[in-house]
């Protein structure tokens, strides 16, 4: 017999069908025994009753065990009816049932409150929580509106290399690889230059890179290896069409999870963020001065000479954007030449400051980007002053000598928006198999001081 999802059975009444799935929860009780049955499509409970060899061949059955149920879909009787579980009003009278796999006890109540470790020492149990599958049910819609958004907009996706010659960032925390002969190359920290030259091609294009940071922490905001959401766009003006863009991708992609994760917004306790006024284009902004100069009036706390935003900080500007913008999104612009890689460009009316932005989310930043250096001659003195040297980048160079329009782009770490969105403190809830200096699947040492 064909098998039939969950969420048709509604649509067999007194018809025989078979489903298959694991079994959710287990109430034997004698003479009768009770079942809740899941698949990828949802629960319903199965009952045996009056049928003593079935009966007796199912006492082995344990949670989390897979099978194929046999039976009769009725509907429950009117005072048996749960309408706040998905198939309250109906049962499934069970006729047979052929054990796939037989599950061995959990190490723990898959519905208790447990720790970060536990959590992710047992990721292959604990991704099947419902908790844990809410939260990638909601990332699995992110990355599909995303793609929708972008495809929607004009811009081609490409694939960028992991294995790159030479650091975006200019940084120091990068894995290095000891393969290429005589030659240094590292795990890449973004796709960077790579969607650079694809402006050169495309003008619009983006990309699902995975990145990859040598950080010696292990954080609740951090990640050794993560997902990143990148855009590149060329011909624009400045900096602010990139923000417009950005504004209503969020927008597109908070409507889309509110029409297809409703169910796991639900379990989560989680709504939709404000998006502020839906008439103008663009999500609140502000200079990192200006903001500096906000926390100072209204807190008392003076980091106007600061070269970026702390931790507290992100948290109090979206608090405020939150209480008195009607939006949970905030943009940040202008953050010092200094703070920022050589590829980004300098406002000529603000001198010492780029024409760059960070976006703010729920209290922590999720999306670095801004305009780029567009002149080859410019691009090639900036590096110079953050002390790299443009003969390690004359690949990257060709598509600057050859014709550069004006252009910008985001990189958003998947992870930080997933955790945003579903309301968990620690990015690593956020990330099916989290990689920091502490952990590869399990922890590599089991004296390890978590940070805050």
């Amino acid at each position: 017999m064909e098998r039939i999802l969950i969420a048709e059975l509604k649509n067999k009444l007194e018809q025989e069908v078979t489903i298959q799935g694991s079994v959710n929860v287990v109430r034997n009780q004698g003479k009768v025994a009770f079942f809740d049955f899941r698949d990828r499509t949802g629960i319903v409970q199965g009952v045996i009753f009056g049928k003593p060899e079935l009966l007796e061949s199912v006492k082995v059955l344990s949670p989390e065990s897979t099978v194929t149920v046999v039976g009769t879909v009725h509907a429950r009787q009117e005072k048996m009816i749960n309408p706040n579980v998905q198939n309250g009003d109906i049962e499934l009278e069970i006729t047979a049932v052929t054990i796939l796999s037989l599950a061995e006890a959990l190490p723990f109540d898959l519905d208790a409150d447990l720790n970060i470790d536990t959590l992710l020492d047992y990721r292959p149990l604990t991704l099947r929580r419902k908790h844990e599958k809410a939260i990638f049910k909601i990332q699995s819609e992110i990355v599909a509106a995303y793609g929708a958004f972008m495809r929607r907009e004009g811009f081609t996706e490409f694939q960028a290399p992991k294995l790159v010659g030479g650091d975006a960032e200019g940084g120091a925390e990068v894995f290095k690889v000891d393969y290429f002969n005589d030659h240094k190359a590292y795990l890449a920290t973004s796709p960077q230059l790579y969607k650079q030259i694809m402006v050169g091609v495309y003008e619009r294009v983006f990309t699902f890179a995975t990145a990859f940071r040598a950080e010696k922490s292990a954080t609740t905001r951090h990640l050794s290896e993560y997902t990143s959401l990148d855009a590149e766009i060329g011909f624009i003006e400045d900096h602010t069409d990139i923000m417009r863009i950005e504004t209503a991708l969020m927008r597109y992609l908070a409507e889309h999870l509110h029409n297809t994760t409703p169910t796991e917004l639900a379990v989560l306790g989680m709504e939709i963020p404000k998006l502020g006024d839906k008439d103008t284009p663009l999500f609140p902004h502000m200079k990192l001065r200006e903001a500096q100069q906000l926390i100072k009036e209204k807190t008392g706390k003076d980091k106007t000479n600061e070269p970026d935003l702390e931790p507290e900080d992100e948290r109090w500007l979206c608090e405020y954007a939150h209480n008195e913008l009607s939006s949970d999104f905030i943009f940040i612009t202008h953050y010092p030449v200094s703070k920022r890689p050589f590829y980004t460009y300098e406002d000529e009316d603000d001198l010492g400051f780029t024409k760059s932005f960070d976006l703010l989310f729920r209290g922590v930043e999720i999306t670095t980007g801004g305009q780029r250096v567009h002149d080859v001659q410019t691009l090639q003195e900036k590096m110079r002053a953050k002390k790299l040297n443009p003969e390690n980048f004359e690949f990257y160079l060709q598509i600057f000598k050859n014709g550069m329009p004006p252009h910008g782009g985001w990189g958003m770490g998947l992870e930080r928006l997933t955790a945003k969105f579903c309301g968990v403190q620690n990015v690593k809830e956020a990330t099916l198999f989290p990689r920091d200096i502490n952990r590869i699947d399990t922890l590599l040492t089991k004296n390890t001081e978590h940070a805050d």
